[in-house]
């Protein structure tokens, strides 16, 4: 949103006059402004000042000044201001509406404090904050206020949201509190909701956030929770002042925030969801901004300054003309003003929702509006200002809108018309539809639905919304329209349901509903009109022939032509009361104007009026009121005629509903119904004496309610009227009046009436006289006097009510002649199957069963048969379906012919019924023979209904392979005719048979199908044929291009070359094209002199060049002046002259050159003298040259041919500067010819020495280059030099040889630097002898220690040292560096070479120092090389690292076993930590028991890590785990032992490994005793015991072992409590805590509760299932408790604490239990067991012999000290 300057409402003063407050009107008409001097301004929309009033103090003893206005408010009519004062009162206003009126104070509200701020939302009451922290409410209607809520802080500002149902207040401690009238359900809270940084002066609640801005120069913006979630921090701008006010638009959208000079405007953005700042308005000189009021319309901005000045800013985001008739202002994202040019009216379109508006369209004859949004669509009727808008998903605009309805816009989008109420914001009804036609809508919808899709025809559905109002009915919306083209459905859009639906026989074109939605006109395609009444659901005939209908606007008379006729009904309830009046035209029109309706009808050339009777018409709108006197009164003027006597029905039955019984007497008296009118009569009269008895009208008087009930027909409303009133013998009489003596009856009995059988008996005899022998029989069936009930059906003639009635009692049945009496007259009326079920009920199954047939009752005759005439079944069953198929019920007969079984019958049965499927699965089951004939009639009703494949079957299968081929071929399935006549016909039949027809197919032209037959039988060749002959290019290509790909491109040509031999070039010219041949096309066109088709040609196809040609070739063939303006049209002319001199036609070039450009000819003689050269026309070639000003060149032609003299000649007359080239060709040829000295001659005196130093080079003569060099350009020597150095570098061993030759001449000549540099360069690069090159670096070095300074000798040795190194040459390497005192490196140099002995003779002889260097390195190599052996008796330790490094750890530790017992367990160690690492806990065990456990702390973890690891393994509780077991105790002793004689006796280290070896101990023994026969519960209470150390072992493991050896002992309880146990930590284990652990059932023992929890499960899941199942199981026996068993400490048996006393036991080195009693003790201290378990272990040893059991007592031994003797006692 942007602003922009409008205008000064009110200029600024000199100093400080602030403007207080500011207001808009709700409805945009009027601006408030307060000035500092407490005036009231009051402005008009366009800004102009029309009116003021001045404010009052609340006590005028104080003075006007005493006070100031602090806020304004305009009500929500627009009507009043409410000005609040800082002397502690509310005034409300009343200003009128108009510009002028008086003003008048209307309501005040005294205060308690000041008032600070002040709103008054739309739908509610004045809302305003107090100094003392209040926020009140002012109620103007009652003139009191009350208090909404309460704070301890200064209101320091009040805003509401965008709809009014919300406050926010702001406070001076910054606290922002929110309150709800009504929270629309959004659900937020009410409240405090955050606290700024400062007071909150800038307060605007937005649509979806609060902005909040204060003194502290920020702005910050709130989400609905109270929490920031943007910020827009100035604090470091130095031009911001503090922020002093804050307006929200009324879209919600936009926030402007005034402070110094400055308004800054923020604007929320859908997509990023967040706030975007606008660029800030910016006003120099403007001040403070001290008040903001934004227009309700969104449209203008007013702010007031500190120095009383008033701004107006106009808002918009954009701004628009549409249709040059309206304007669009986009004051928001979300609301956008329409204001119409013409009228200045203006409409404000918002979303309700937010959503942004994309565009706004005026359609409907520019009257209604249409605009999207993202989810909605806003609708819009400018006339009268009703808006709404409706979810709507975004379809891309293709939504078509029809406006012919004034309170309902119809939109058709996607198949579906959907209703939309201008003024509502639901959708009113939508249908599904396909196709959309708005011809003739009007005031209707028009459509139809078929099958669930709605089709637009012309007037098939019609919408009435409240058109005209009903009695009794407030909201009347109802919709019809077309189900399918015959079915008429009729909806209540208030409720969505259908009403009624209407069948017709004819399809439907127009209807239309009264205006009351009572009546429903409808005309047929067969132009009858019809009339359906909704609330009777009665549909009429009005008329057999109509071409004009209409209802009367505002009635429910209806208007129709019928030929020649005016049809008018003015009773629509009498449609066969019907006013006709010959007219000699067509209706066109109907009017209704001022109390008076025309028919206009069209007579050809004039137009005639035809008045109707307007009272007739009045008639029913009085009736539509309720008002009948008057109808009645009106009725009274009128003759009696066919309309009047249907309006007096009508008011009759209006009148009698709304019991003005004085009217329908005189209705009915009208009408002739006596009758009726002295009923109703007599029924006035009981009216007006209860009316004198009892006061009232009298209609409340039960017998007169009564008697209208009677009047109504509704008797038992009358007769319980009676009865409320005891007036039994009344209702009695009422019945028997109206001869209902059964209903009199019933209410005698009822009531227990005395005269009840006096009453029956008059009933009998009423009945028997007025000969009623039926009913009286009822009478006495209903008494039990079942014989006489039974004589008057007889003598009623209905023997079928006696045979009911004999048949339901069996007492009956035994009276033969009765039974026969009954069934004889049964037959007798032909009641054959109610005769046979009485012969049935009297077991005369023979007389049944031919009853049963008479009467075709053959159900029940199958029944009877099968089970007394079994044989007669089969015969029923084919008579049953013989009958059926009489009454051609053929369909139903089948099964039964089945039955029967007369397939054959069945089969004609399912033919003639068509009943295919049923035939087929018949025929099927049949002997082919037999079937073959239905085969055929099956495949023809196939074939007829085009399922030709079925067809197929059934016509192979009859033999009629021929009438398939046949049916195949008419239906153009050439294919598949084709694959069936191949399965049953010779392929060269087949092929002659298609051909044939084909051919036939040719003649009478149906060529395609002549193709398709063609190509079936594989001969295209014949289609390609047919085309060929007709012409038909085309095709035949195409066919080509299908079957013959390879001869396309021949076939184009020959095509082609056909064509042109027949002159169509154009057609010749495409095939040629298509054959990609367009030069044959050129060239055609060329013959044939059509240079411009050529071009053409050419040009589109060859490119360029080609068109270029065809023009240079045109142009040959015209010559002289045509060619060159043919050429300069084409803008070639140059090129053709290129072109020309290129291809040789140089008189065509000079031709053309000569006339046009004239400085193109020495390029053409260049050109012609290169033509000539190559031609060996030398002597014209240098002609040429020389005319075309290129002398040189002839000389090199002749240079390039070895002609000096003619080369120099021509240079010397044409060219001098060419002489020295001719020379330096001489000398190259001489040079080519190898006479060097000759073309040196050349070179020289050409003045080109740098030439023959070049050919000297380039023929390998260094030497001569050299001296040339030397002798004539000495300064390039060394450049030279350096040249032929880097080729002897890359020429290898040929350059080697080079380089030593060359250095031997230095050496030689005494140039010993060079002869050294020499030797030097010579390098690998050169040569890979390493003999060469050993001498050439030991020659260079030699001469250098011989001839040069020291330095350079050292240098050079340092050169070739490495060198030799390098190439291996380790011993002359040493023997140099040894010779110039240089002894590490000779000594680096026999270590390179491996040569370690010299190496440490040097070092030791020459330089001692360097020894220890020797060996380090030394004992590196053999590092390197892997030589531990060697290294081993070097550095032992080095080579054990090694060994570790490659993994040798066996070797290791055999190696570390001789190196003392330190070294050994390092590496014992470390390799113990690697198996650990590696899995093989096992292993590392096993090294240790070898080896020993030595107390060292460096190895505690290891220890501690393999006890761990071996007490988590799996599958360990078994027998044959005891060696493992062992090997862990027999570690854990030793080390114990061996901490025991250490520093860390008595350590934690100590006690813990101690405690592991009970562990271990433990385990141990319940592996020995696991293999022994009657140990088991030793095994058990060891799995027990060790649940105390579940903190070391997997707690779960523990658990799982304990409870499942007690399952085993039997120990229920105890199993019970520990597989919970387990199942509690399995569960922990997966959810990775132990919080929810229940400890209750361990409380008194010794099983520790803090644990670790262990990190996988120790069961799979198949056996934790296992265990839940038992757990659950045992949870359901009432035997089993989950408590663990005590024992006489009172303690858990096998705790070692006793929980009374606090005394430890002992525990038993058997079991782990507790020793308490007759014990074993042993000679350790603190060890001992108990007897019976001792004994029990002692004994099963020795019977055993168990080496484990032997084991157990062998380490019992060693640990606890001397094992007491092998004897048992049983003391």
């Amino acid at each position: 949103m942007q602003l922009k300057h409008m205008k000064n409402l009110l200029p600024p003063q000199e100093g400080a006059a602030k403007v207080m407050c500011l207001a808009w009107s709700p409805n945009n008409a009027k601006l408030a402004v307060c000035t500092v001097d407490r005036v009231v301004l009051l402005y008009d929309e366009q800004g102009e000042k029309r009116d003021k009033f001045s404010t009052k103090p609340a006590d005028s003893k104080f003075g006007k000044k005493s006070y100031m206005v602090k806020a304004l408010a305009f009500s929500p009519d627009s009507a009043k201001i409410a000005v609040g004062q800082t002397d502690n009162i509310i005034y409300v206003y009343k200003i009128g509406e108009e510009w002028g009126e008086k003003k008048v104070i209307c309501n005040k509200f005294v205060q308690t404090s000041a008032v600070t701020c002040l709103i008054w939302p739309p739908d509610q009451n004045i809302i305003f904050g107090l100094a003392d922290g209040k926020i009140r409410v002012a109620n103007t209607k009652n003139n009191k206020s009350s208090t909404i809520y309460g704070t301890d802080s200064y209101v320091v500002s009040l805003t509401s949201n965008t709809s009014g149902k919300g406050i926010l207040s702001g406070h001076a401690d910054g606290s922002i509190v929110r309150y709800f009238f009504d929270d629309e359900g959004t659900g937020d809270s009410q409240g405090k909701i955050c606290t700024h940084g400062c007071p909150p002066y800038a307060l605007a609640w937005a649509a979806n956030s609060i902005m909040v801005a204060g003194c502290d120069k920020r702005v910050i913006v709130y989400g609905k929770d109270g929490r920031s979630i943007q910020q827009f921090d100035y604090s470091r701008d130095d031009d911001e002042k503090e922020l002093t006010t804050a307006v929200c638009s009324p879209s919600g959208q936009s926030v402007v925030v005034g402070s110094y000079d400055r308004l800054r405007v923020y604007n929320w953005s859908p997509r990023k969801g967040l706030w975007d700042e606008a660029r800030p308005k910016e006003i120099p000189n403007l001040y403070t901004i001290t008040a903001l009021a934004w227009k309700k319309d969104g449209s203008r901005l007013t702010a007031g300054t500190l120095c009383g000045g008033v701004e107006l800013f106009d808002c918009c985001l954009r701004r628009s003309i549409y249709k040059n008739k309206f304007e669009m202002t986009y004051v928001g994202l979300s609301q956008v003003i329409v204001k119409n040019l013409s009228s200045g009216t203006r409409v404000v379109l918002k979303s309700h929702y937010g959503y942004e508006i994309e565009e706004v369209k005026i359609m409907g004859k520019d009257r209604f509006l249409v605009a999207h949004t993202s989810d909605t669509i806003l609708l819009g009727d400018l006339k009268s200002n009703k808006l709404s808008e409706v979810p709507w998903q975004n379809t891309g605009g293709n939504e078509k809108f029809f406006f012919e309805n004034e309170t309902v816009c119809m939109i058709f989008n996607a198949g579906e018309l959907t209703l939309v109420e201008y003024g509502a914001n639901e959708i009113l009804g939508s249908v599904r539809t396909e196709f959309m036609n708005p011809h003739l809508i009007r005031q209707v919808l028009s459509g139809m639905v078929i099958g669930g899709l709605f089709y637009i025809v012309n007037k098939e559905q019609h919408v009435r919304l409240n058109e005209r109002s009903i009695q009794g009915q407030e909201d009347n919306k109802k919709m019809a329209y077309l189900m399918d083209m015959k079915t008429i459905a009729i909806m209540d859009l208030n409720m969505g349901y259908a009403i009624s639906s209407i069948s017709h026989d004819s399809k439907i074109d127009w209807l239309e509903l009264n205006e009351t939605g009572r009546k429903l006109l409808f005309r047929d395609k067969r132009m009858r009109l019809h009339i359906y009444d909704l609330e009777s659901q009665v549909k009429t005939t009005m008329l057999n022939y109509c071409s004009y209908v209409q209802w009367v606007p505002n009635s429910d008379v209806v208007v129709a032509q019928n030929r020649g006729n005016l049809c008018v009904w003015y009773n629509i309830d009498a449609p066969e009361r019907v006013t006709m009046f010959p007219i000699k035209g067509d209706i066109v029109d109907l009017e209704r104007n001022e109390g008076k309706t025309d028919v206009i009808v069209n007579e050809g050339v004039t137009t005639i009026s035809y008045t109707l009777d307007e009272g007739l018409i009045e008639f029913g709108t009085a009736i539509d009121d309720a008002d009948f006197p008057r109808a009645a009164a009106f009725l009274e003027s009128l003759e009696m005629s066919s309309e009047t006597e249907a309006m007096w029905k009508t008011l009759s039955k209006l009148s009698l509903e709304a019991q003005q019984l004085h009217i329908a007497e005189r209705c009915y008296a009208a009408l002739g119904d006596v009758a009726k009118a002295k009923y109703l009569q007599d029924v006035n009269k009981l009216a007006e004496k209860a009316a004198e008895d009892m006061g009232g009208d009298g209609m409340d008087h039960y017998v007169v309610r009564a008697k209208l009930a009677m009047l109504d027909k509704q008797f038992g409303q009358a007769e319980a009227i009676y009865l409320e009133q005891n007036e039994i013998d009344k209702a009695m009489e009422m019945y028997q009046e109206l001869h209902k003596w059964d209903e009199s009856i019933s209410v005698a009995e009822a009531k227990h009436h005395p005269e009840l059988e006096t009453l029956r008996r008059n009933y009998y005899q009423w009945l028997m006289d007025t000969n009623q022998e039926e009913k009286a029989g009822e009478v006495k069936e209903n008494e039990g006097d079942y014989i006489a009930a039974i004589n008057l059906y007889m003598k009623a003639g209905l023997p079928a009510k006696a045979a009911r009635l004999v048949t339901s009692h069996e007492e009956l049945l035994s009276n033969t002649d009765l039974v026969s009496r009954i069934a004889s007259a049964l037959i007798k009326g032909e009641f054959y199957e109610r005769a046979g079920d009485m012969f049935e009920q009297i077991r005369q199954n023979q007389r049944a069963l031919e009853c049963y047939r008479k009467g075709h009752a053959y159900r029940r005759a199958v029944e009877l048969a099968r089970n007394s005439f079994p044989n007669e079944v089969v015969r029923l069953e084919e008579e049953w379906g013989d009958w059926l198929v009489a009454q051609k019920q053929l369909d139903a007969a089948i099964n039964h012919y089945i039955e029967a079984g007369c397939s054959l019958k069945a089969i004609d049965s399912a033919i003639q019924s068509r009943q295919w499927n049923k035939a087929v699965q018949i025929v099927e089951l049949q002997d082919p023979s037999v079937a073959a004939k239905y085969y055929y009639k099956i495949g023809q009703h196939y074939a007829s209904i085009q399922e030709l494949e079925t067809a197929e079957r059934f016509f192979v299968k009859s033999g009629h392979t021929k009438e398939a081929i046949e049916m195949y071929t008419s239906s153009g399935k050439w294919e598949a005719a084709h694959k069936l006549a191949m399965t049953c016909m010779k392929p060269e039949d087949v092929a002659v048979l298609y051909i044939t027809q084909a051919q036939q197919l040719e003649s009478q032209g149906r060529y395609r199908e002549a193709e398709r037959l063609y190509i079936t039988v594989d001969e295209p060749d014949l289609a390609i044929t047919m085309y060929k002959k007709l012409r038909r290019y085309d095709d035949m290509i195409r066919l080509v291009r299908q079957h013959h790909k390879d001869l396309l491109q021949d076939t184009h040509l020959h095509l082609a070359k056909e064509l042109e031999s027949e002159g169509n070039f154009r057609q010749a010219e495409h095939h040629y094209l298509e054959a990609k041949d367009w030069k044959s096309a050129v060239n055609m066109y060329r013959t044939n002199d059509m240079w411009d088709e050529a071009y053409r040609v050419a040009k589109s196809h060859g490119g360029p060049n080609a068109s270029k040609q065809v023009a240079y070739l045109w142009a040959k063939s015209l010559g002289g002046d045509s060619a060159v303006k043919l050429l300069t049209k084409f803008g070639l002319l140059e090129a053709a002259i290129d072109y020309a001199t290129e291809n040789c036609a140089f008189d065509f070039a000079f031709d053309l050159s000569r006339t046009a450009m004239k400085n193109k000819l020495p390029e053409i003689h260049l050109k012609h003298a290169m033509y000539l050269e190559d031609e060996g026309k030398f002597k014209e070639a240098e002609a040429e040259f020389v005319r075309a000003g290129k002398p040189k060149e002839a000389v090199l032609m002749y240079v390039h041919n070895q002609d000096w003299d003619a080369a120099q000649r021509v240079a010397e007359e044409h060219d001098k500067d060419s002489v020295s080239d001719v020379l330096v060709g001489q000398a190259r040829y001489a040079f080519e010819q190898k006479d060097y000295q000759k073309a040196e001659t050349f070179l020289l005196r050409a003045q080109r020495p740098e030439l023959a130093v070049k050919y000297y080079k380039d023929a390998g003569m260094w030497s001569d280059a050299l001296r040339v060099c030397k002798e004539y350009i000495p300064h390039k020597l060394q450049q030279l030099q350096d040249e032929y150095d880097r080729e002897m570098l890359t020429k290898g061993s040929q350059g080697a040889d080079a380089l030593i030759d060359q250095a031997k001449e230095w050496e030689s000549s005494g140039e010993y630097v060079r002869a050294v540099d020499c030797y030097v360069k010579v390098t690998t690069v050169h040569t890979q002898d390493s003999g060469v090159l050993e001498k050439c670096w030991k020659k260079a070095a030699e001469l250098a220690m011989k001839f040069l300074s020291a330095e350079k000798a050292v240098k050079v040795v340092e050169l070739v040292g490495p060198r030799l190194v390098d190439i291996k040459k380790y011993n002359t390497a040493a023997e140099l560096y040894l010779s110039l005192d240089m002894v590490k490196e000779a000594i680096d140099a026999f270590m390179d070479g491996e040569e370690w002995n010299k190496a440490k003779r040097v070092a030791k002889e020459l330089e001692p120092r360097y020894e220890q260097y020797v060996d380090d390195k030394y004992k590196e190599y053999l590092k390197n090389q892997g030589k531990v052996e060697s290294l081993v008796g070097v550095d032992v330790i080095a080579a054990l690292d090694m060994y570790v490094d490659r993994g040798q750890w066996e070797k290791c530790i055999e190696t570390a076993e001789g190196q003392g017992y330190k070294v050994l367990h390092k590496y014992v160690a470390l390799y113990a930590t690697h198996l650990i690492k590696e899995g093989q806990t096992d292993k590392a065990l096993d090294m240790y028991v070898k080896h020993g456990a030595p107390a060292n702390p460096a190895n505690f973890n290891i220890y501690k890590r393999i006890v761990l690891e071996i007490l988590s393994m799996a599958d360990l509780d078994r027998a044959d785990s005891y060696r493992m077991w062992a090997d862990l105790r027999d570690l854990l002793l030793d080390l114990c032992e061996n901490l025991s004689k250490s520093s860390e006796a008595s350590s934690p280290a100590h006690e813990e490994f101690e405690q592991m070896l009970q562990i271990a101990h433990y385990y141990a023994v319940r592996s020995a005793c696991m293999g022994q026969k009657g140990m088991e519960h030793i095994v058990a209470r060891l799995s027990v015991s060790l649940l105390r150390h579940s903190d070391i072992i997997p707690a779960d493991k523990a658990f799982y072992e304990a409870g499942v050896h007690c399952k085993s002992m039997g120990w229920e309880n105890m199993a019970f409590v520990f597989l919970n146990r387990y199942l509690d930590l399995s569960e922990a284990i997966e959810e990775g805590s132990l919080d929810m652990l229940d400890n209750s059932d361990f409380q008194d023992t010794d099983i520790p509760f803090e644990i670790s929890l262990p990190e996988k499960q120790h069961l799979p899941d198949e056996k934790r299932e296992e265990v839940k199942e038992w757990v659950l199981a045992v949870s359901m026996d009432q035997r089993v408790e989950q408590i663990l068993p005590t024992d006489e400490r009172d303690t858990y048996e096998a705790s070692l604490v006793a929980i009374n006393t606090g005394i430890r036991s002992l525990p038993c080195v058997v079991t782990g239990y507790p020793v308490l009693r007759n014990k074993v003790e042993f000679k350790r201290p603190g060890k001992a067991a108990n007897k019976d378990d001792w004994n029990k272990f002692l004994m099963t040893t020795k019977m055993s012999h168990s080496t484990e059991c032997q084991d157990v007592l062998k380490f019992v031994g060693n640990w606890c000290g001397a094992t007491p003797s092998p004897n048992f006692s049983f003391q």
